[in-house]
């Protein structure tokens, strides 16, 4: 508990970088070491934690992605694995996570990571092994692991998995379809589906018949790299379709009842970007185009895994400069770095979707009034602070300010940059405040 906390006042990938006393860094690195401390004790706590937040929600959307972490190996002695392409050698780990989203796409936190170390060599015939012999097997443990953990902690709330074109595999659907949760896959094939005639016929042959829900929606889209911020002109096309799978294991065909929903860019695209083309397949009922538009929305908060995996990797928390010597301690330090990740980007998107919240139901009340105190030492000559606890987005402006924004000059509303070095600048004084009332010092 203590490295955790000490870890979410100054993130690093560098234990040497969070720990500056020599019996704390020592500690830290005993406990990493340690052949009886259980990653997965950490990312069950994790996954409760987040799914205990998801409760009072009908569904929430669960972002499920991979992504691998580049590491140091100079020498090749850690047991790290491949990741890019084989040909490169490149070392590290590669990780699938689920981040838990709530409807107005602001991040719940972790519900499970798994984390592997792939073979120097690539495999054959992928195709014919079976799930879990594949690394498609971790996207179905983070499934699994979710939807238990749901059960447990939210047994009310829905989990609704959101997943780009690596999982559409027809063992991965199946599992999906499996897991009594709802889901959307974007289509990676224009699959062929079971047609009432027998005739050979395809997703996108039943999206064109005139049967088929229409209509037209804006979309925001955020920046990515290669991908512009706007607001874009989309179409969708919608339809109930039976998915004809084959199964190459077992050299035989299985059906799977599905909707199918095409989201098209109609409008201007930047130039050289490209259009936005999704066909996404879902086990959610669609019946009408408003049901169109929440399938479309809830795959649209599937980027905010991607916002947090730069926060995690190469940005607040720089968890790829880890100096660590082996997969298990990776593995523990990195699922406590994730956990300071995901707060930072639920505050990011907190601020700008629900910013009348009082801080204090994000920020401890010694980090609110450490935050006021900052506050009134660098205000403006004509500007007011209010009395009392300040709402969340002026909270999440303030420290954002102490990491360097300027406001409207800085391009936008906080991002998770200027908050994460504002949380790290504002832990010591919010740490003081604290020890100072615990000894009776400070009112």
């Amino acid at each position: 508990m203590r490295m955790a906390a000490q870890a979410a006042q100054c993130p690093s990938g560098k234990v040497s970088e969070v720990f500056h006393v020599d019996a704390e860094r020592q500690g830290a690195y005993d406990l990493l070491e340690s052949p009886h401390v259980d990653a997965g004790a950490i990312l069950e706590a994790l996954g409760i934690a987040s799914a205990r937040r998801c409760a009072s929600e009908l569904y929430v959307f669960v972002a499920i992605d991979g992504t691998s972490l580049t590491l140091t190996d100079h020498n090749r002695s850690k047991d790290f694995g491949t990741v890019g392409t084989y040909g490169r050698g490149t070392r590290g780990l590669n990780v699938v996570c689920g981040l838990a989203v709530d409807a107005q796409g602001v991040p719940c936190g972790v519900t499970s990571m798994q984390w592997w170390a792939r073979d120097l060599k690539p495999k054959e015939n992928s195709s014919k092994r079976k799930l879990h012999d594949k690394e498609l097997g971790s996207w179905a443990d983070v499934i699994t692991e979710t939807s238990e953990r749901f059960a447990k902690a939210a047994p009310g709330s829905c989990a609704w998995f959101q997943l780009d074109r690596e999982a559409d595999a027809w063992q991965l659907l199946l599992h999906l379809s499996e897991s009594g949760h709802w889901f959307t896959v974007r289509g990676n094939a224009n699959r062929r589906i079971l047609s009432e005639t027998g005739a050979r016929r395809y997703v996108l042959d039943e999206l064109a018949r005139p049967s088929a829900h229409r209509g037209t929606f804006s979309l925001w889209i955020s920046a990515a790299p290669g991908r512009t911020e706007r607001v874009a002109s989309m179409s969708a096309q919608a339809a109930q379709v039976t998915l004809f799978l084959r199964d190459a294991w077992n050299k035989r065909w299985c059906t799977l009842p599905l909707y199918a929903v095409r989201i098209l860019e109609t409008g201007h695209v930047p130039a050289g970007e490209e259009r936005i083309d999704w066909l996404l397949y879902t086990n959610h009922p669609v019946h009408t185009f408003e049901d169109a538009l929440l399938v479309a929305h809830g795959y649209s908060t599937r980027w905010r895994i991607e916002d947090f995996f730069r926060t995690w990797k190469t940005g607040q928390c720089n968890v790829e400069s880890t100096q660590l010597q082996g997969i298990q301690q990776v593995k523990i330090w990195g699922s406590m770095l994730a956990a300071i990740a995901a707060r930072t980007e639920r505050l990011k998107h907190l601020a700008r979707t629900r910013p009348d919240l009082p801080a204090t139901e994000e920020f401890a009340t010694h980090e609110v009034d450490a935050l006021v105190l900052f506050k009134r030492k660098r205000k403006k000559k004509n500007e007011q602070i209010p009395d009392g606890i300040p709402p969340l987005a002026l909270a999440v402006q303030w420290v954002a300010e102490l990491g360097g924004y300027t406001g409207k000059s800085s391009g936008g509303p906080p991002g998770s940059v200027t908050i994460s070095r504002g949380l790290e600048r504002l832990a010591p004084a919010a740490e003081m405040l604290r020890v100072l009332r615990e000894d009776g010092l400070a009112r």
